[in-house]
Parts: C-alpha cells; sequence; structure tokens
C-alpha cells in the first residue's frame, strides 16, 4: 500500500538546497550572515549583562570622568583635544541614534553614557588648566619683591618658614603668586598672612620632571598658580602690618606650637601633625622610617584622621542623647549625632590648612554621615563615587596625584573585600566565643591590611619607585595604635588643658606615639623591607587600574576577568628593565647603574635630594658612588671616560666634568672613540659619538634622559609633557660656530693650557 507521501506531486515539497562540491567555499554573503549573528549574539549577551547588574554601572560613569582628565592630560596638544572631543561626540550621538531604544536600552545609554562622561572630564580639567594655570617664569632670576603674604607655613624641622607671595613680576602681565623659603635667621619675627613686605629672592621656573618618572612639580605648581619658587636673600622688610586678627592658619600654627609645648621630641612632632596636620617639625629620620615602614599615611591628615573623629563626636552626640529620654523621644537622635560629627568634620578640616585631601576625607565622611541619618548602608560603591565625582569636580588635577589615587584605592578595596561572598561568609559564620570572634577580627584586620598594601604598592612605585613590603604587618598594630588610643587621647588633653589638667594625658600620648616610632623604626629596619623598582610603562599601570577596577567594581565571578590585566600589568612591571645610564635636563649629573646596588655617579652634588631622586629613579637601593673612584672609569680635570659592559658588549661613555677650552683635534678624536658623549655645555657638530651625543642642545629639547644601552631605547622627559602649558619648551636660537666650544662664564683660550682626554680603561 503506498503512502499518503507518495500521491503528493513534488511541487508540494520545499526545494532542497544544494549540496556545496567538497572544497567549494561558502558564499560571501552567508560569511557575512553568520558574523552579523555572533555580532548580534554578543551585543545581545552585553545587554542582558548590564540588565543584570543595575547598581555597578553608574560607578563607571565616575570612573570614565576621570578617564576623560586622564585622556587630556595623556594627549599633547590642543588639536588633539579638540578632535578627542569631536570623536566622542560622534560615539554618544550614533549610540543614541543607531541602537534600539527599546531592544537594546541599557547598552544604549552605557555607550553615550561613558562618551559623554569622557568629554566631561575632558572639558572640567581643560577648563581649570585655563582658569587657574599660572606660566612659570622663563629663567632663575634674582628679583626684588614687594607684596602680599598670602601663606605662611612652618617647617621647623628644616628651620625655615615657606611662604606664597603676591608680587609684580617683570615679564607678567598682572600680579603672580610666588613661594619662597624664609630661614629662621632672616626672619624679622612679625612676617604674618596679610602682611606686606619687601626682599629679594633667587627665583627658579617651577621645575620640569629631573628624570623621565620624576616627580613633575611644574604641573602642580601650574595648577597651584605658583610662577616661581626660591629662596630669600639677606633682609626682609615688613612695609605693612597685617590687617587680620586671626587667621586659620595661625589658629593651626598656634595649636601646633601648644601640642609641642606639652610634648617635646619627636612624639610631640607626630602628635602636633595629627592633631593639626602640621608636619614641618618632624625630623627627616622619622618620616624616612614611617616611608619605609608604610606608615606615611598617618602622617596625613586624612581618611583615618578625619574619620576617627567624626566617628568619635557620633558615637558621643548619640549615646549621650539617647541617656534623656525626653529628648530621645522628641528628636530623631541618628540624625542629631550625624550633624554634630559633620561640624566636627568641617573644623577640623579647616584647622588642619583645608588641604584637597583632607576635603576630601570630609567630603567622603559627611556621605556617611548621611547615608547613616538615612538608615542606608555607610561603606557602599556609591558614596565613594559620590565623593570621587565631587572632588574631580571642583580639583581635576587631583586625580593625577598619589594622594588622591591611593587614598580611593585603599578604600574602594577594602569595600570590595568585605562584599565579596567568601568573606561575608567568615564575618557571619557562628559564633563560638569571645576567644573566637577576637581571633576571626584579628585575621580580618590582617587579611584587610594585605588586600590594602596589595592594592596600593604598584600606585607606590609608579609615583615614589620605592614601597614598603612589611607596611600590612605595621598598619594592623599602627592603625587600631592611632584610632582608638592616639587620637582620643590628643583630643581630651586638648579639652583638659583648658583647665591645666592636660599634663597626665599628654604623657600617655608621649607614650602611644614612642610605640608608634619605634614600630616604625623597627620594621623599616628589617633586610627586604623595602622594594625599588625603576620607572615603568604607564601602559602597564593604567593596565592594572583597569584591572583593579573591574575587580573592585563588578560584583559576581564576572569579576574576576579583572585578575587578567591585573596580572599582565604587574608582570610588566617586574619585567621592567633597570636603565643603565640617568642624565639629568642640565647635564650637570650623570648617574651609571654599576654591577652591584651601587649608583656611579659623576657628580655626587649637594644635599640628599639629588642623591635620592638618582637611587629612586634607578630602582637601586644601594648608595651613590664617584665616577673617579670607580675601577671602570679613568678621569681628569676635564672629561671622564668609563666602559660598560652589557649583554656580552662594550659600551664606552665619555663625560664633561668642566667648561675649560678642549683642543678640537683630541675632542674630536674622542668623540670618535666613545659610544655616548654626555656634557653640561655645547659641543660642536664636529663631535660625532657612534650612538649618542647628548650635549646642551640635545638636552634642552630632550630634557632629562635615560638609557638602556642593551636595547638603545633612549626615554625622554620631553616625550611625556606635550604641549601643555607648564612644560616649557627651549625657544629656536641660532646655531654656535664650531670654534665656540665654551660656553659664557668658561675659560678663555689664551688663558687655558689644552688638555688631553683620558683613555678609557681596558677593563
Amino acid at each position: 500500500m503506498a503512502s499518503p507521501a507518495a500521491d503528493r506531486p513534488a511541487a508540494d515539497y520545499p526545494a532542497a538546497e544544494p549540496v556545496p562540491e567538497p572544497g567549494e567555499r561558502a558564499r560571501h554573503w552567508d560569511i557575512r550572515a553568520r558574523l552579523s549573528s555572533m555580532l548580534d549574539g554578543r551585543i545581545d549577551a552585553a545587554e542582558r549583562f548590564l540588565d543584570t547588574h543595575p547598581f555597578e554601572r553608574g560607578l563607571w560613569l565616575v570612573v570614565a570622568f576621570a578617564a576623560g582628565i586622564v585622556l587630556w592630560v595623556a594627549l599633547p596638544s590642543r588639536s588633539d583635544w579638540i578632535a578627542a572631543l569631536l570623536a566622542l561626540g560622534a560615539i554618544a550621538i550614533l549610540a543614541l541614534l543607531a541602537i534600539n531604544a527599546e531592544k537594546r536600552p541599557h547598552l544604549r545609554l552605557a555607550v553615550a553614557g561613558l562618551a559623554i562622561m569622557v568629554a566631561a572630564g575632558e572639558v572640567t580639567i581643560w577648563t581649570r588648566s585655563a582658569l587657574v594655570g599660572q606660566p612659570g617664569i622663563a629663567r632663575p632670576q634674582v628679583s626684588a619683591l614687594a607684596g602680599e603674604v598670602l601663606e605662611r607655613r612652618e617647617e621647623p624641622a628644616k628651620a625655615r618658614a615657606r611662604l606664597v607671595l603676591r608680587v609684580m613680576l617683570d615679564g607678567m602681565a598682572g600680579p603672580v603668586r610666588v613661594r619662597v623659603n624664609l630661614p629662621y635667621d632672616k626672619d624679622p619675627g612679625d612676617v604674618a598672612e596679610g602682611a606686606r613686605v619687601a626682599l629679594r629672592a633667587r627665583l627658579m621656573p617651577p621645575a620640569a620632571p629631573m628624570l623621565p618618572g620624576a616627580y613633575d612639580f611644574a604641573r602642580r605648581a601650574w595648577f597651584d598658580g605658583l610662577a616661581a619658587t626660591g629662596t630669600v636673600l639677606g633682609d626682609v622688610r615688613v612695609v605693612g602690618r597685617s590687617d587680620r586678627d586671626t587667621t586659620l592658619r595661625s589658629l593651626q600654627k598656634s595649636l601646633a606650637e601648644h601640642v609641642r609645648s606639652r610634648l617635646g621630641g619627636s612624639a610631640g612632632t607626630i602628635a602636633a601633625a595629627f592633631a593639626s596636620g602640621d608636619r614641618g617639625a618632624i625630623a627627616a629620620s622619622d618620616e624616612d622610617a614611617m616611608r619605609d615602614a608604610g606608615l606615611t599615611h598617618l602622617l596625613s591628615i586624612s581618611g583615618l584622621h578625619v574619620s576617627a573623629l567624626v566617628g568619635a563626636v557620633y558615637w558621643l552626640v548619640a549615646r549621650l542623647l539617647a541617656l534623656f529620654p525626653w529628648v530621645a523621644l522628641r528628636i530623631r537622635v541618628p540624625l542629631a549625632a550625624a550633624l554634630a560629627g559633620a561640624l566636627a568634620g568641617f573644623g577640623y578640616t579647616l584647622l588642619t590648612g583645608a588641604e584637597v585631601p583632607t576635603i576630601r576625607s570630609c567630603i567622603g565622611a559627611l556621605l556617611v554621615l548621611g547615608a547613616l541619618a538615612l538608615g542606608r548602608d555607610p561603606l557602599s560603591m556609591r558614596m565613594v563615587a559620590v565623593g570621587g565625582f565631587v572632588v574631580m569636580l571642583f580639583w581635576p588635577d587631583a586625580v593625577l596625584g598619589p594622594s588622591f589615587q591611593m587614598s580611593f584605592a585603599a578604600v574602594i578595596a577594602i569595600i570590595a573585600f568585605h562584599s565579596a561572598g567568601p568573606v561575608r561568609s567568615f564575618l557571619t559564620g557562628e559564633h563560638h566565643g569571645p576567644l573566637v570572634r577576637a581571633g576571626r577580627s584579628f585575621v580580618m584586620l590582617l587579611a584587610t591590611g594585605m588586600v590594602i598594601e596589595l592594592a596600593l604598592m604598584p600606585i607606590g612605585l609608579f609615583h615614589f619607585h620605592r614601597a614598603g613590603v612589611y607596611g600590612s604587618l605595621a598598619n594592623v598594630i599602627a592603625i587600631p595604635l592611632t584610632t582608638f588610643v592616639t587620637m582620643p587621647l590628643i583630643g581630651l588633653a586638648l579639652v583638659l588643658d583648658l583647665a591645666g589638667l592636660g599634663a597626665p594625658i599628654w604623657w600617655l600620648v608621649g607614650k602611644s606615639l614612642d610605640l608608634l616610632l619605634a614600630l616604625a623604626h623597627f620594621v623599616a629596619s628589617q633586610p627586604g623591607a623595602v622594594t625599588a623598582m625603576p620607572p615603568f610603562e604607564t601602559w602597564s599601570y593604567v593596565l592594572f587600574l583597569v584591572g583593579m577596577l573591574w575587580l573592585a567594581l563588578w560584583v559576581g565571578k564576572v569579576r574576576l576577568l579583572g585578575t587578567i590585566p591585573a596580572g599582565l600589568a604587574i608582570t610588566a612591571m617586574v619585567l621592567t628593565p633597570r636603565p643603565d645610564v640617568l642624565v639629568t635636563g642640565d647635564g650637570h649629573h650623570v648617574g651609571i647603574a654599576g654591577e652591584g646596588s651601587d649608583l656611579i655617579v659623576l657628580r655626587m652634588g649637594r644635599g640628599d635630594y639629588m642623591r635620592d631622586n638618582l637611587l629612586e629613579l634607578a630602582g637601586m637601593e644601594g648608595s651613590l658612588r664617584r665616577l673617579d673612584e670607580w675601577p671602570g672609569a679613568r678621569c681628569n680635570e676635564d672629561f671622564c671616560v668609563a666602559v660598560v659592559l652589557r649583554n656580552e658588549r662594550r659600551f664606552t661613555l665619555l663625560m664633561a666634568r668642566s667648561r675649560n677650552y678642549i683642543d678640537d683635534m683630541a675632542l674630536v678624536a674622542a668623540c670618535e672613540r666613545a659610544d655616548i658623549v654626555i656634557a653640561d655645555r655645547r659641543l660642536p657638530a664636529s663631535c660625532r659619538p657612534r650612538m649618542l651625543k647628548a650635549d646642551r642642545s640635545y638636552l634642552a629639547n630632550t630634557g632629562g634622559i635615560s638609557i638602556h644601552l642593551a636595547s638603545g631605547r633612549i626615554r625622554t622627559v620631553a616625550e611625556t609633557q606635550g604641549q601643555h602649558g607648564w612644560y616649557r619648551w627651549p625657544e629656536p636660537r641660532p646655531t654656535l660656530s664650531q670654534t665656540h666650544l665654551h660656553d659664557a662664564g668658561a675659560k678663555t683660550p689664551d688663558a687655558t693650557v689644552p688638555v688631553t682626554v683620558p683613555v678609557a680603561s681596558k677593563r
């Protein structure tokens, strides 16, 4: 019997698709359709992901705002800034027009919102730069200054005061701000804020980075409105007394002096820093020990101090009001306590100088108080995001500094760590008595400290090129000691001083601070307490931040993807090679990485500033050693020749030590035998080394340089600056004749016997 299907005509069946012959390629439109389908699938997956993470989406808008600030600094010129704004605007418009609002609303808003916030960040810092940016003076000068004292900051440890003056300078259209150091032996005693003074000072332009990766004071001075820095020469004459009866700075000074009068020695200087924010009297040895032990954050009035004060006031006011039922039934106790804590935090911020880090901490504390008063979770990423956005809106340049990055990174790391599932399970586990609870609290304190150190160490290495290794262990003791013992005792002692009864409490304060300093010196003196690293590439640092933010801001397993970029960045940082040769922008200081931990230098320099910077930027922990004492070099009065071995290759360096007249033929012959010639003077065109001639003309265009001999890579300061206003590019000048080998101020050929260039050591 035939099946029903057999009776159907052939036309009723759908046409069979042709079977491709073996090896036949799929049509290009089939491939395009498949790719389009895959792309749509990915986009739909992104839409579903955003739909399931509603609380984290807003956090990334604040990150985008910060990215716009960084983008403006990274792009070199005005045309690049405008092009970036146009591109971001186009992305936002295309997202709003091209992405279906009904099918993919979250993705549409995410792309447009991120582009708009990046553009907003760029516009914000560009606007602030245009409003407050102050170009520096063109060159060093000695000037007679007359103007008003805007700020006076004491630095007893250096026997000087630091003054900020508003004065008129030649070449400036209007009054500008300059900062000068006033030694105490030249201080007439009545140079206060608001006074008008007349003095002579040696002024310097705000210093650009000395070497690639060094601190950029010129950028900081640009946003602070400083045109010059310098030192007072001679006596200071006060031509007009201050008409200000009391200023916040004078209150801060009086408070610091009162604390130091009640408590002497190093403990008194630390107590004054805690109470008033005045760090000027802290000894350099104590500050170095606190830094190497990872405790420097305790010396800055930051989130720890403000939070401790605000939390103490909140707790005391809430407990006191709860003792009176009539009051507790008629007002909202949390709201009243939050208001009292806010007033205390605001007053403490003003008293300690109202610096940007303190203001940032105060804003964060106020947000926490607001959350407590409203019954919301006070420790949430949204609170941190709001605080960060407020700071960036008014001080966008703060994003570039280590203080902003480290403080917010610490808070984000704490919240992200404690919000993780395993940590929450550990904290909410069954309790088995006070001993178990105490052990659990200790474990969490230690683990939190380690998480903070892991988050902060790359940031510290990027900015300071050294970091304390044992900081997490030291902070386990130092933070509770400071928060729950020292700070409350200082507050109680100050209150009792009103009745003259604070002496016993000050004794206890001294003992607690002696313990803190002993801890700092002990930790800093341990082997391997400090790790040093040369400046690493900016891209690796940005990649690390992106990975850590991804790890912290998302919730769920997707956050673990952040470990990939963070791990790659850390690997790149660890593998960063140490520079072989460092040359400052004036060519006067040269550092050569020797075979051991010492840095071989052409000149020792004055003071510790040059020494510390050269060692840090070389990523070394040893000490400086003079080049003429190194077996690999030969020196005479005018030149040093050094031979450096790298990867079984010999590199010959010729370095000038004087500006004496040098015979043309001797110099040309020496240059031909050298791979690299370095000089703080202009050398003739006939001087042609095999690799590089880093003379005064070359360094004027590059700034300081670092040289990696094996790879031939040369990093310069200029390549990181662009056309921003704080970096002064050299003005074009006529080329000197080849016969003029000596700069202005050098001896004339008639008065100097030509010298010979030493022969390289055979070692």
